[in-house]
């Protein structure tokens, strides 16, 4: 009987000192900016920034736009990960790049083309106006833009674990019997839940830090569409010890969120 395969022990190397000079520099180039956002922070007044009222609006707002998004992604995202990952058609890899373009497109090359495709005059912002439905330059704009740039994150990470999963317990369950939607939420749905998890937290990562297809495409109004982000870039002409502390917020999510996906998403041991 074959015996299960071990893991195999990190061991020492050694490297040479260019090599450990130059990682050095480049741990530095990443560590240089965040010490120094740190050493700048008023941390005598911060609680105090954090509870003033312009604060307190776009940190709703984040969270509401956030989680907004996050849920959009979630429910058309995960199907369209899906198709990718289960399907074969004519044009698939085109339409495949074309979803998951905004991960590398310019933000506010983002913005403009949602401001092309739904504003007063685009291709479908005069028919959602005959519907009494306005997207730009309001919070169900800021949401949209958030899921354009964020979505993609999720729908890559659904479908890299639906690849790596092992079908045969699908093929079992269909043998059983069980229909398309059932081995579906039955089946695939919970052996990719780490995957799942993984793209939503990334995805609302990506969605509370978006700010270029934001500010293109929603504006930059208080309470109704200034995200943390764009508060931060507002701040900073204004009130720049706000602007400091808003940033660390933002620095102490995104930092928290790499270190909950370290090991599950990242592959590090």
């Amino acid at each position: 009987m074959a015996l299960p395969a071990r893991s195999q022990p990190r061991t020492r190397s050694s490297a040479p000192l260019p090599v450990i000079i130059l990682a050095a520099a480049g741990a530095a180039f990443f560590i240089l900016p965040l010490l120094a956002l740190l050493e700048r922070t008023p941390w005598t007044s911060a609680w105090h920034q954090l509870g003033s009222p312009e604060v307190l609006a776009a940190l709703r707002l984040s969270l509401l736009a956030s989680f907004s998004a996050t849920g959009i992604a979630l429910i058309v995202g995960v199907p369209l990960a899906w198709t990718f990952a289960r399907l074969t058609f004519r044009g698939r890899p085109v339409l495949r790049a074309l979803t998951v373009l905004p991960m590398v497109l310019p933000p506010v090359v983002g913005g403009v083309a949602l401001l092309l495709a739904f504003g007063r005059r685009g291709l479908l912002g005069g028919w959602l106006a005959a519907f009494g439905i306005h997207l730009p330059f309001t919070t169900a704009g800021a949401i949209v833009a958030e899921t354009f740039v964020a979505m993609p994150f999720l729908i890559i990470t659904v479908e890299a674990g639906l690849n790596s999963m092992d079908r045969r317990f699908e093929d079992a369950a269909r043998t059983l019997g069980a229909r398309p939607w059932t081995v579906m939420w039955r089946v695939t749905l919970p052996l990719v839940r780490p995957s799942l998890l993984a793209g939503a937290v990334l995805c609302w990562a990506r969605a509370l830090g978006e700010f270029g297809a934001t500010i293109t495409f929603a504006g930059n109004f208080p309470g109704r569409t200034q995200t943390m982000p764009l508060a931060v870039y507002l701040a900073l002409e204004t009130n720049p010890d706000a602007a400091i502390v808003l940033s660390l917020v933002l620095l102490a999510v995104s930092l928290a969120v790499l270190i909950g996906l370290h090991d599950r998403w990242l592959g590090a041991s």
